[in-house]
């Protein structure tokens, strides 16, 4: 049951429920305690170790009904076959008849010795003829329970908990069955269909017909594990796409999605680097506090004392091109840095085509979207002058500058042969702490036509390509590092 439990861990995590090890080891423990008889009481138990608010013991509670309703068998396998009619994996389906009105009571099918039931016109195979393959016994001889826990043992074998996306049902359903014996099976059916006595040829299509149904049984199966275990995987693997793809590729109807994914990432980076960090028990010994607190004790080192570390805040200057050719990377930048402003308090965003405009006070007193749209419109119009843009900067925003201040430019540096202005860039490099300049094109394209960098990145303490979230979210994470 240890493996059984690792696997439902494994599907609480997909449904982003978070489970430690420690929790784990936990839930192990409380499984030796109450055992797994009684459903409602596994169930409430683990919930008391697994799910930590009202969220997620909603969470845990439909992962518990989905995962265990499959898992369930294992724990039945001595029942008899009428108790084991009533909790099957497949209640939607009959019993394994080709009419489906399933097994009565009173019947021997599903049970091993004289007679067996097989899909067929009569429901019960002539005993003179046997299967001789390993899974021909299986559909014969076998009662459903078995055949339900054979296949569930292949699905462990091929890893069918792996399943990302809906087009590898066909697949994995190929895979189980292979792992049932189906090769055996296979070669069985055509022995039979070559020899001439019609009592053979009768077993074959019975085989053939107990196949059929069986890998229905196995696809319906593999229908059930999607659900359970690539629902939320596939949500993170579109947003793993989203992160990488270029965000000059991005469609409108992908805004929303990505924007929170941009929200994921920011919350990943407030959790990092939200607290003030204080090294009292570790790092540089504090001399003067260390001999000052213990001289009450004639200069015996009882009271160590270490040197704190305060975190100061950074000041971020954000300076974007909203031109058309680098406006998508502007909005998720500013995006980007508003979501950050529990750790980022000082951010100042300016934006340009030509002449440069603060927008600070918009996204204070707007919501992010209606700001980033209003900020697009009315500075998205004009031909990119970056010369221009310098000088209103070194007009209007000098003097705020100092060495605690973080100044970051995005754009593509495309002055459209314009006077270039890189002696204010170079001020402003002598000035703040650090110049990073994000540019979405390639490094290859810097310096074609009438792109600047070649002169503006001698001015930067940092120049990084950046054309997709990912690029922003390491920029960012780089920042944070640094003035921490």
């Amino acid at each position: 049951m240890d493996r059984t439990l690792v696997d439902f861990v494994k599907v609480l995590r997909t449904a982003e429920l978070k489970v430690s090890p420690a929790e784990t080891l936990d839930a192990m423990q409380c499984m030796d305690l109450v055992g797994y008889e009684d459903r409602l009481y596994l169930k409430n138990s683990l919930a008391l170790v697994l799910a930590k608010n009202p969220e997620e013991k909603d969470t845990f509670e439909i992962c518990f009904e989905k995962f265990f309703t499959a898992e369930k068998h294992k724990a039945i396998r001595n029942t008899s076959a009428e108790d084991q009619s009533n909790d099957d994996l497949f209640d939607d389906e009959a019993d394994f008849q080709p009419d489906g009105k399933g097994e009565q009571s009173g019947s021997g099918g599903g049970q091993g010795g004289g007679q067996g039931t097989c899909p067929q016109e009569g429901g019960v195979l002539d005993t003179s003829l046997e299967a001789t393959s390993e899974l021909g016994i299986l559909l014969t001889q076998g009662s459903r329970t078995e055949q339900t826990i054979s296949m569930m043992e292949a699905g462990r074998e091929v890893e069918v908990n792996q399943i990302v996306v809906f087009t590898q049902k066909g697949l994995f359903t190929r895979k189980i069955m292979d792992a049932m014996g189906l090769k055996g099976l296979q070669e069985e059916i055509s022995e039979l269909q070559k020899k001439g006595p019609a009592e053979e040829k009768a077993l074959a299509n019975q085989l053939k017909k107990a196949r059929d149904e069986l890998r229905e049984r196995v696809r319906d199966y593999v229908e059930k594990q999607f659900f359970l275990h690539a629902d939320e995987t596939g949500k993170q693997l579109r947003e793993e796409l989203l992160k990488k793809v270029k965000l000059s590729n991005l469609e409108k109807r992908n805004f929303k999605d990505v924007q929170q994914v941009v929200y994921k990432m920011a919350k990943k980076l407030i959790a990092i680097h939200s607290k003030r960090r204080k090294t009292y028990k570790r790092g540089q010994l504090d001399i003067r506090k260390t001999l000052r607190n213990n001289m009450q004790y004639d200069g015996m080192f009882f009271d160590l004392r270490w040197k704190s570390k305060k975190v100061d805040r950074p000041k971020v200057m954000c300076v974007c091109d909203v031109s058309g050719s680098v406006s998508n990377y502007s909005r998720f930048l500013l995006m980007f840095l508003y979501s950050l402003s529990d750790i980022l308090p000082k951010v100042r965003s300016f934006a340009f085509s030509s002449d440069l405009g603060e927008v600070t006070k918009l996204f204070e007193q707007s919501e992010l979207e209606d700001a980033i749209s209003r900020t697009m419109r009315d500075y998205g119009n004009g031909s990119t002058d970056y010369g221009r843009m310098l000088q209103d900067f070194k007009s209007h925003c000098m003097d705020d500058v100092n060495n605690k201040t973080t100044i970051i430019i995005l754009g593509d540096a495309r002055n459209n042969y314009g006077e270039p202005q890189d002696h204010i860039l170079r001020e402003m490099y002598d000035k703040a702490k650090r110049v990073i300049w994000l540019n979405p094109e390639p490094r290859s394209s810097w310096t074609v036509g009438d792109a600047e960098m070649k002169k503006y990145a001698p001015a930067c303490h940092q120049t990084e390509v950046c054309h997709s979230l990912a690029h922003l979210e390491r920029v960012v994470a780089n920042l944070l590092k640094t003035v921490s």
